[in-house]
């Protein structure tokens, strides 16, 4: 890429949106609206997320936009845009949403605000910068800067925006197979989640798989007087507890058969040797020996399952009193690799606890599992991100197999059966989900010059061909 002054234009041009304050200015339009997707009100913010401020940006670039409700009641609405060119050219799928977590707007600091953009020194705070509104941001005003500096973009587009990630994507993968047609693509190219450093651009090809589950048991009706009825009636907050160290060791080692991650392949391993995890100013400080052992921490994060007690009740924790709480309740969260199926992971636990005589305890998944996703970093479609984002950002990047988070990348790898790549541009300190949510200008800035290279690239001729051609 170097010496074309044609694509040093493009990135000219996206440097100038940048600096001219026309990024804040588009970013803080998005942040304010509250498309809070797991409170039911705000179910038509999610249609004026779409309608009224994605589609006349999209419209304005020549993409044709169509609105679809979803096929599960009471879920947000989906946003197809595409850009046709020519057959003969490159299709490219990618994705956004524009739904956000609750802003809970009493935690966060003096003088901020979910719902206002507000700039202190190098971050940018409001919720959905991080996750997703900035991302998908970048990567439309990169798109734009391409398109007005070669005329054309040398390449197809259908994007794909949803407004029910934060509620684990409900209709999506319904939606996915109805309309596969509209998904017809060569590859699947968007931006989510963090890089692995705030410094070190990163590219990661699919995701660990997400299933999360409710633990319940209730002995009897009401609470009874510890003193009279201690010893003789059974306390269900113990039992859970115990139920609870049975699934995982007090190191954190996953101790239920059929949720061990299986052996890392050479290629995986490889992958992530060059990988530091945290160290960051904002990170907190890893425990060398939680989690599976003998792996190194990105190893744990990236290429083993997972398992987390979310919360766990049991009596009345802010006014505790003298007696036997009748019920017990637990969340708990499983994060698991490729090998694992989410399918099997509520039967398994189901047997483990039986076994051990927890057969009162009752089991319900929280909604589906999203399967785990992993494009080989062999790939040839990986091997061409890696090589455009790298001259782009003039150095190297980390590569990951697949995110230690968990996205709906088995839709768009499994369902629609496309090679996935991410690119994300926020970072691990962030707040993601958290009051005080923000992204770094820094990565923003980097991320902005990295998707407008990589859009250029995919519109030159120099890609992967289709099996066949």
């Amino acid at each position: 890429m170097k010496g074309d002054v044609v694509s040093e234009a493009a990135f000219d041009l996206s440097e100038s949106y940048f600096e001219s304050g026309e990024f804040e200015v588009e970013l803080g339009r998005r942040v304010a609206i509250r498309t809070e997707s797991p409170e039911p009100e705000r179910r038509p913010e999610l249609y004026r997320y779409l309608i009224d401020e994605l589609s006349p940006a999209l419209k304005a670039m020549g993409f044709s936009c169509d609105l679809f409700d979803n096929p599960m009641p009471d879920a947000g609405p989906f946003l197809v845009a595409r850009r046709f060119e020519s057959e003969r050219l490159p299709t490219v799928m990618s994705y956004g949403h524009g739904d956000v977590v609750r802003g809970h707007e009493e935690q966060w600091e003096d003088g901020l605000s979910p719902w206002e953009l507000t700039k202190v020194g190098e971050r940018l705070y409001g919720r959905g910068t991080a996750d997703n509104k900035a991302q998908h941001t970048i990567n439309l005003a990169a798109m734009r800067s391409v398109l007005a500096c070669r005329g054309s973009l040398g390449f197809n587009v259908v994007f794909l925006f949803e407004t029910g990630e934060e509620r684990g994507s409900p209709g999506l993968r319904e939606f996915c197979a109805t309309h596969g047609d509209l998904f017809d693509a060569d590859v699947f190219i968007a931006s989510d989640g963090p890089r692995v450093q705030h410094d070190e651009p990163t590219i990661f090809m699919g995701s660990r798989g997400a299933f999360n589950f409710t633990m319940t048991l209730e002995l009897r009706d009401g609470g009874h007087h510890s003193g009279n009825w201690g010893g003789l009636l059974a306390n269900p907050g113990i039992m859970m507890a115990n139920a609870i160290a049975s699934i995982a060791d007090q190191n954190g080692r996953v101790l239920v058969d059929g949720w061990q991650a299986e052996e890392m392949s050479p290629s995986v391993r490889a992958a992530i040797a060059s990988i530091e995890v945290g160290g960051g100013a904002d990170d907190p400080t890893i425990d060398p020996n939680w989690g599976e052992p003998g792996f190194t921490p990105a190893e744990r994060v990236f290429g083993t399952n997972t398992f987390e007690v979310l919360a766990f009740e049991t009596g009345n924790p802010r006014n505790p009193v003298n007696a036997i709480p009748p019920r017990a309740l637990a969340h708990g969260h499983l994060r698991f690799v490729v090998g694992t199926r989410g399918s099997d992971l509520l039967p398994a636990l189901r047997r483990h606890l039986d076994a051990r005589g927890f057969h009162q305890i009752e089991l319900q998944s929280a909604g589906e599992p999203m399967e785990a996703t992993r494009l080989d970093p062999d790939d040839r479609w990986a091997q061409w991100a890696i090589e455009s984002v790298q001259r782009a950002a003039g150095r190297p990047v980390a590569v990951l197999p697949n995110l230690g988070g968990s996205l709906p990348n088995d839709v768009f790898a499994e369902a629609l059966g496309l090679p996935t790549i991410w690119i994300p541009h926020s970072y691990p300190g962030c707040s993601q989900h958290a009051p005080n949510e923000h992204v770094l200008l820094s990565v923003c800035r980097e991320g902005l010059r990295i998707m407008t290279g990589l859009w250029w690239d995919l519109g030159s001729g120099a890609v992967p061909q289709r099996a066949g051609n």
